[in-house]
């Protein structure tokens, strides 16, 4: 009596995974043969939230891409460390001629220009608070300059961010889609639109990765030069340590 049972519950059992092994391949057969998603379909498959998501991914990488260029220009030595400006400053100091070397820093707009003149401006105020006044003016020019920087910084968070958000709507999108779906056609579909969702997040990956790789070789240059520049003006003012200036003629002089 058991052994029948047992024969029965088998001989179902066996019938039923023919049934659903023949519906399966009945449904491959139906499926289409191609079902790999074109640049076309990636972009344009998400629907209205998919494109605006892409247009926000397709801003981010040229804004990426500006501010790479920028940190480039920005961190030109010449821009911050002029040669010439150290000569001229360095000629000056050494013929005691200060309204010169004032002259030669007002002549050239520069990180280092602005940190000579902030030291120039408290020359009556002895060495010590000229160095003060020189590690305050690197401070304000290394941070102008980082300011600039942290963008890329932005743009490295923002990506990912905007690649995850297209891969959750994505897949809501796949999801809500499976609903209409039969059979093997159902898993193609799924594979399908699951592979669509997540070229939004490689598109994020790779703007984020050049954003924070430049974002951290751009602000430590920044911080090396200037570290660089400080350590030039407090070489150019050495000579300035002991010199007598008369306090009431300066202060005339400036209120010229």
């Amino acid at each position: 009596m058991l052994n029948n049972k047992l024969k029965y519950t088998l001989a179902s059992l066996f019938i039923s995974l023919s049934t659903f092994a023949q519906e399966a391949a009945e449904g491959a057969e139906a499926a289409p043969a191609n079902t790999t998603a074109g640049f076309k379909e990636i972009i344009f498959g998400g629907g209205a939230v998919g494109i605006f998501i892409w247009v926000l991914i397709l801003l981010c990488s040229l804004g990426m891409l500006a501010f790479i260029i920028d940190s480039v220009l920005i961190l030109n030595r010449e821009k911050i460390l002029p040669a010439h400006l150290q000569d001229a400053v360095e000629d000056s100091l050494n013929d005691g001629d200060l309204e010169s070397a004032i002259a030669a820093c007002e002549e050239t707009p520069s990180p280092l220009s602005n940190i000579l003149l902030a030291a120039f401006a408290n020359i009556a105020e002895g060495y010590d608070v000229i160095q003060d006044s020189v590690s305050s003016a690197a401070d304000l020019e290394n941070e102008k300059i980082l300011q600039r920087i942290n963008y890329l910084n932005v743009f490295g968070q923002m990506g990912p961010m905007l690649g995850l958000l297209g891969t959750v709507s994505g897949m809501v999108g796949a999801f809500a889609g499976l609903a209409n779906k039969t059979g093997a056609a159902k898993a193609t579909f799924l594979a399908n639109q699951i592979s669509i969702a997540l070229w939004t997040t490689v598109a994020g990956l790779l703007i984020s990765i050049p954003a924070l790789l430049g974002y951290t070789l751009a602000r430590n240059a920044a911080i090396k030069i200037t570290i660089e520049t400080q350590s030039t003006v407090l070489d150019l003012i050495k000579k300035l340590k002991d010199a007598e200036v008369d306090d009431e003629e300066y202060e005339d002089e400036e209120y010229e």
